[in-house]
């Protein structure tokens, strides 16, 4: 069953959530009814709604004790999909492995059919997994065109267990491990150029690995413009666009790649263990047999993914939270995302030991922006910044390390944070880069 937008927010309709006591977020005021309906309102417009977004927020059971704002390690589920959630894991306990032999096969093939729907592509181009992560390592593992004496490359930037597994082909494959930068400040040109040149260097790559958003700084690259450049310079693309998927708006026409990975419990609000691979018809040859799968034929894309008896009960919830999702809309999610992350950041430009490793132009972030205060670039100062966040103000925010110029310190909104939340922030920031200033020569 699908919600409208204004069954969501109000918490009407067979999917609302039941209310509960607190506050928006779990802060404070009754969850009851409100009267805001967002059909017809432009994205960026209803994105400063406060009232609209506090009702928003009543759908989410978050913790009073602190202020979240590292929701990049997974998202929070609304209300909607954890009491489905529930239902389905009892559900699935009570009835044991006749669900598993019975109904379930062709509900996760509905599943598939939904995701596919979403994301603009065909359901049989999906292989269902237990998270980004395996999709990743399948896909670059699996990856047959390689010959010993080819290359591969990725950027500082890129996903932790991606590099890993792209360093694993250097005795898999017997290929070249190739390593880029991306130029800080990254803008739009920089990032092009800096391709550009990396292919220039190296000729010999035939598999690029490419975050659309990475989970370091949250810079969005411009993923068409470098997956055209790559197949001029024979090379494949496996696009990560684990963190993009449900907090920017886009299909994967708009990226162009044959290869893709994505994560359902991050920005859509899935239960944890749940996330898809993508191969373009035609290509799916090109990707080996998960350990010589033979429970689905060759032809059939499932067959690149053997992941065992696994927990179901998140996959049979996705369906609740692609409602949830389409309620809302991707161009009023991604539209208050930016909102949140441009209303801090905005505040402290000013400040001059203060740096922003995501640029102003707006289709090269969503909301994961990372700052590093000038000179404090070890993973220990940063670690300092983090513990100075969460004493001082009760900020939750995480220490991110990777960037070739130093370590940082990563800031996550959600659909639940508040302006007053993120205007807290932006203080706490002022504050600490002038307790933290590096005295000058």
């Amino acid at each position: 069953m699908s919600l409208s937008r204004r069954q969501m927010v109000t918490g009407l309709g067979a999917l609302a959530a039941v209310p509960y006591g607190g506050s928006p977020a779990g802060r404070g005021a009754s969850a009851g009814p409100s009267p805001v309906a967002a059909a017809g309102v432009e994205p960026e417009r209803l994105a400063r709604d406060e009232t609209f977004w506090r009702s928003v927020a009543r759908q989410y059971r978050v913790s009073a004790d602190f202020i979240n704002l590292e929701n990049g390690y997974y998202g929070l589920m609304p209300e909607p999909v954890r009491l489905a959630y529930h239902r389905n894991t009892d559900d699935l306990n009570e009835r044991n492995s006749h669900l598993l032999r019975t109904t379930y096969k062709a509900q996760a093939d509905q599943v598939r059919q939904r995701i596919a729907a979403v994301l603009g592509v065909h359901a049989d181009e999906i292989a269902l997994t237990r998270g980004g992560t395996e999709a990743l390592q399948l896909l670059i593992a699996g990856y047959r065109r390689l010959r010993p004496d080819d290359a591969v490359m990725y950027a500082d930037l890129d996903y932790h267990s991606g590099q890993y597994a792209m360093n694993w082909l250097r005795d898999r494959r017997g290929v070249q491990v190739e390593r880029m930068v991306i130029p800080e400040p990254a803008t739009r040109q920089a990032v092009l150029d800096a391709y550009a040149a990396a292919f220039r260097v190296h000729p010999k790559v035939r598999l690029l690995l490419l975050s659309h958003m990475n989970n370091r700084t949250g810079l969005v690259t411009p993923v068409a413009e470098i997956v055209a450049m790559a197949r001029d310079h024979g090379a494949d693309v496996i696009v990560d666009a684990a963190h993009s998927w449900g907090h920017l708006d886009f299909t994967m026409r708009d990226l162009r790649a044959d290869f893709g990975v994505f994560s359902l419990h991050k920005w859509m609000g899935v239960p944890l263990g749940t996330g898809f691979l993508y191969i373009r018809r035609g290509r799916l040859d090109d990707i080996d047999l998960a350990f010589s799968d033979e429970t689905h034929p060759a032809t059939d894309i499932r067959s690149r993914v053997h992941s065992g008896t696994q927990d179901v009960a998140p996959v049979l919830t996705v369906g609740t939270a692609l409602d949830f999702h389409h309620a809302l809309g991707a161009a009023v999610k991604q539209a208050r995302l930016r909102y949140l992350r441009d209303r801090w950041v905005h505040q402290v430009l000013d400040v001059s030991n203060v740096e922003i490793l995501t640029p102003e132009e707006p289709d090269m972030y969503g909301t994961i922006t990372a700052f590093r205060i000038t000179g404090r670039t070890s993973e220990a100062d940063n670690v300092a910044i983090t513990t100075a966040l969460m004493e001082r103000y009760r900020i939750f925010t995480v220490r991110r390390g990777g960037p070739a110029r130093g370590d940082c310190v990563r800031v996550t909104p959600a659909l639940f944070t508040s302006c007053e939340e993120v205007d807290l922030l932006a203080e706490a920031v002022r504050d600490l880069a002038d307790r933290m200033r590096v005295p000058g020569p």
